[in-house]
């Protein structure tokens, strides 16, 4: 076994290990709309913050399967949990894509957790020593208990001319609004994040369509290094990863929950003994089943491409988008499947059936993961037609 499969076995093996913690402190994050400080102690305890730092920095530096097999296991624990370490995990891989300098800075500390989006909701113009960054991101999930944040931001050159860029601030220069009010991924704290006139040096900004492709100037860790993914193929990855495993966790309650429960208003004194529930619970596992099936081919791809020094081709990163969405449509089925043959009682705050229904329901809305949008683009390609976005 090679050491990186050593390393992720140990950090996944933890992680199983909190993860009736993580759901237990899933109904506290709920209500106080932030993760427990409790629970991030323990995933840092846990090695997760470091499975996307590069190991010349004192990271783990896994293989994408097995990031992906790690967040699973948080999202298996509390869906809203999951959520924020894939943002924290993958913002951090994101940081590997900035230069030398800004890497060195953003690693100081290997267990680092990044925050960030992509809507360019900022802007930055020149300076002395750099850039001044003003704006405000909604939906800026992690913010609250991250080391540094990723801002997409519009570039105002000094000729007039504009660019899309993303910029790494520590988190530290952000105010946050207390508005993240949702029936949704309430535990994710995803709060609006807002900077004025803060000063962002010029290493630490890089072109929109540089990070897409891997092509940051000033940086050594390019080529056949084995973790040079497609941008946002990686995040889809990731992604899928944590609701995947949402699914399989709502499965779990579901087994646990069923056994010896009676159906009300009938003379069925055990649910489980219904053949409507086996068709069900049959219907739910199947679907999750699939999903991950799916997701083994595009891990697979990513890897393959990150260790030849390759990008995704066009038509494998437009699958990844489609069978993304796709996977996380068969997921958001079984929950809801599970959900409604949970009878009423299910509705009640201490039940976690309801939490998971909810969180991924409500991830599914978000729009890098619709499921129309995600198949137009899948069909585009197909087609033969362009894709119609960048973010690809």
């Amino acid at each position: 076994m090679t050491t990186a499969a050593t390393e992720a076995d140990t950090v996944l093996n933890a992680v199983k290990g909190l993860v009736p913690t993580l759901r237990e402190n899933g109904q506290k994050a709920e209500e106080q709309r932030w993760i427990p400080q409790d629970s991030i102690e323990l995933l840092d305890k846990a090695g997760v913050f470091r499975i996307a730092t590069p190991r010349r920095f004192g990271g783990l530096d896994l293989p994408v399967a097995e990031q992906a097999r790690i967040l699973a296991e948080i999202g298996r624990g509390d869906p809203s949990t999951g959520w924020v370490a894939s943002v924290w995990v993958s913002s951090a891989w994101l940081g590997t894509l900035f230069p030398d300098r800004a890497q060195e800075e953003v690693f100081a500390r290997p267990d680092v957790r990044v925050s960030g989006g992509f809507t360019p909701s900022g802007t930055l113009r020149p300076t002395e020593g750099g850039y001044l960054l003003n704006g405000s991101w909604r939906f800026n999930t992690g913010i609250r208990g991250a080391d540094w944040n990723i801002a997409a931001t519009v570039l105002q050159k000094e000729d007039g001319t504009e660019e899309e860029v993303v910029a790494l601030v520590p988190a530290s220069e952000f105010s946050l609004a207390d508005d993240w009010h949702t029936s949704a991924a309430s535990g994710t704290g995803s709060s609006t994040s807002t900077a004025q006139d803060v000063l962002v040096p010029a290493h630490r900004v890089v072109g929109f369509g540089e990070a897409i492709f891997g092509e940051t100037p000033d940086r050594t860790n390019v080529g056949a290094t084995g973790r040079n993914y497609g941008l946002f193929a990686y995040i889809m990855a990731a992604t899928v990863a944590t609701l995947l495993g949402s699914a399989q966790g709502a499965l779990e309650l579901f087994l646990q929950r069923v056994p010896g429960r009676a159906i009300a208003y009938t003379a069925w004194e055990d649910q489980s003994a219904h053949p409507l529930t086996q068709i069900q619970v049959a219907t739910a596992a199947n679907k999750i089943t699939a999903a991950r099936a799916m997701e083994s081919g595009w891990l697979r791809v990513l890897q393959d491409r990150a260790d030849a020094g390759e990008q995704p081709t066009l038509e494998e990163k437009a699958a990844v988008r489609g069978q993304g969405a796709y996977a996380i449509q068969l997921a958001k089925e079984a929950v809801e499947t599970l959900y409604q043959a949970s009878g009423a009682s299910v509705i009640q705050r201490n039940v976690p059936m309801q939490r998971f229904f909810r969180d991924i329901e409500g991830f599914a809305l978000h729009g890098f993961l619709l499921l129309a949008s995600n198949l137009e683009l899948h069909g585009r390609v197909l087609l033969g037609l362009d894709p119609n976005t960048p973010l690809l």
